[in-house]
């Protein structure tokens, strides 16, 4: 009877276990720079439901956006969604994207987590940053391009005190200066402080990124 009862709790087990991962789906995020003087920050990247999203364009940036669209600094969102209602994974890039290359992200979702966003500095501004902002995974394939956004967070005085990326590498060094207060799309690098527009100014949309659903796991 006791090897008995152990077997069928090894196979309730077991059939939990199957039916948890039923849905589990792995896709692949490739995310291309198509700026010409502008370098991505390692991307940040989560699956999660539909009540999360990392903004709301018209209304005020979080402290934790903010944070990675003035230093690349991700470890605010990171520390804010790892424990969040409705997050199943998040993933980082592994290094920052350069102009006219890519990175491929593998990412997974579950059950309801069925939607994707991810984030990223163009590290030679104040506090410009590109996203996808809870976008739906695909069936099979998607593919879409997006503009570079301003978190409002700091003025956009292009000044390299206040800049991380090239020709500044001045890190956690936000401007006491004030924003707009709020998300908007970005207008560009205009070359009025130590900033060339000849070489650091773009034109949307930034980034390409192509979203494909794996085998099932």
């Amino acid at each position: 009877m006791k090897n008995l009862f152990n077997l069928l709790f090894s196979a309730l087990a077991l059939l939990v276990m199957t039916l948890s991962t039923a849905h589990a789906q792995l896709y692949e995020v490739t995310i291309t720079n198509l700026t010409p003087g502008q370098i991505f920050s390692p991307v940040f990247a989560v699956t999660h439901n539909y009540n999360q999203t990392l903004f709301t364009s018209g209304e005020a940036a979080t402290s934790e956006l903010s944070a990675l669209a003035q230093d690349a600094n991700a470890d605010g969102l990171t520390d804010l969604l790892s424990s969040a209602a409705g997050v199943h994974e998040i993933t980082h890039g592994t290094g920052v994207i350069l102009p006219g290359k890519s990175e491929t992200l593998i990412i997974n979702s579950h059950g309801r987590a069925k939607y994707l966003s991810l984030v990223s500095m163009l590290v030679s501004t104040n506090d410009a940053f590109m996203a996808v902002n809870r976008v739906k995974l695909p069936r099979r394939f998607s593919m879409m391009t997006v503009p570079a956004y301003d978190a409002g967070a700091e003025a956009n005085d292009e000044s390299c005190k206040y800049i991380p990326g090239p020709p500044c590498g001045n890190a956690n060094s936000a401007s006491d200066v004030a924003g707009e207060g709020f998300v908007h799309i970005h207008s560009g690098i205009h070359g009025i402080g130590d900033l060339s527009a000849a070489k650091h100014d773009w034109r949307n949309p930034v980034a390409k990124i192509s979203i494909r659903r794996m085998r099932n796991y």
